[in-house]
């Protein structure tokens, strides 16, 4: 009984060694299945918007509006507007994360990004209203619905169309306005500082787009940016009749008005896209300088 136990057990010792032996096998040939790669962001484009013309719209009013209208006040409008600006990528980045993917850590380090920015937003404002009140801020009022637009539009992946870059362009430049009026410029002339700098965005974003498509070789437009650009000097030229506009600034809008005209043509000199907006950049200095020189010395 002994011997035949004792075989018993070699035979069931040996029979579960085989079966664990298959199954590693098993377990090794059995093809796995790969889990969907997550594409990484990198942490700066979770931080920064990506569009690099944005930091030129976001600048020239606000460093125009200070140079002619500097007031304590005004520099908290300066801050909040910048916090406004940054907070928009990292929500971006937020809000299609949560909506898509589901990738935790991106989430994450996007939240601390809008909590970061949201900071300097709400420092600016809170610095604002205690030092003139809430009255120079009503022209941000009057942009709410297309800053809304453009959110909608970023949190559906589709940031590029031409509505909300025209609505976002004109919603940063309301920045100009409500510096002005804290700096204790009239409404007439607050409103007038904001429509230059309306002018030149939005003929700046439709030039720069039809140039990029004409570049690239893609079907264009040349009516839109040429007739925005001489719809720019025209209002401007008309906001000087009345006093709210140096005439300077006049002479900055024809040279932008050159420039997409010879951009746009036959003759042109091609350009990488990283040069054009370089050039941008520069004719965008030149409108600032347009409307602080002007302003000084009434030109």
């Amino acid at each position: 009984m002994q011997i035949i136990s004792h075989r018993s057990h070699n035979v069931s010792h040996g029979v579960f060694h085989s079966f664990a032996r298959a199954y590693s096998s098993y377990v090794t040939l059995k093809p796995q299945v790969k889990k969907p790669a997550v594409p990484k962001l990198k942490t700066s484009k979770i931080a920064l918007p990506t569009e690099h013309g944005g930091w030129g719209f976001l600048f020239e009013p606000i460093v125009a509006a200070v140079a002619i209208a500097f007031s304590t006040a005004g520099m908290w409008i300066a801050v909040m507007t910048i916090g406004a600006f940054l907070v928009r990528q990292p929500l971006k980045v937020f809000v299609i994360d949560r909506l898509g993917m589901r990738v935790n850590e991106r989430a994450l380090t996007a939240m601390y990004f809008v909590l970061g920015f949201g900071a300097i937003f709400a420092l600016g404002l809170a610095g604002a209203v205690v030092t003139a009140g809430w009255e120079p801020l009503l022209p941000f009022a009057f942009v709410l619905p297309l800053a809304a637009i453009q959110m909608y539009f970023d949190f559906s992946r589709q940031g590029r169309h031409i509505l909300p870059e025209l609505g976002g362009a004109v919603a940063i430049s309301a920045s100009a306005a409500a510096i002005a009026l804290a700096g204790g410029m009239s409404w007439p002339a607050a409103l007038g500082l904001w429509a230059i700098f309306v002018a030149r965005l939005i003929s700046s974003i439709l030039y720069v787009r039809e140039r990029l498509l004409l570049e690239k070789g893609k079907p264009h437009s040349k009516n839109s940016p040429l007739i925005a650009n001489t719809i720019a000097v025209a209002a401007v030229a008309a906001l000087a009749s009345f006093g709210l506009a140096p005439a300077l600034v006049i002479f900055a809008m024809l040279i932008l008005l050159g420039r997409a005209i010879e951009g746009l043509s036959i003759n042109r000199r091609k350009m990488k896209a990283m040069k054009i907006g370089i050039f941008e950049v520069i004719y965008g200095t030149i409108t600032v300088l347009a409307v602080i020189i002007g302003h000084y010395t009434g030109i």
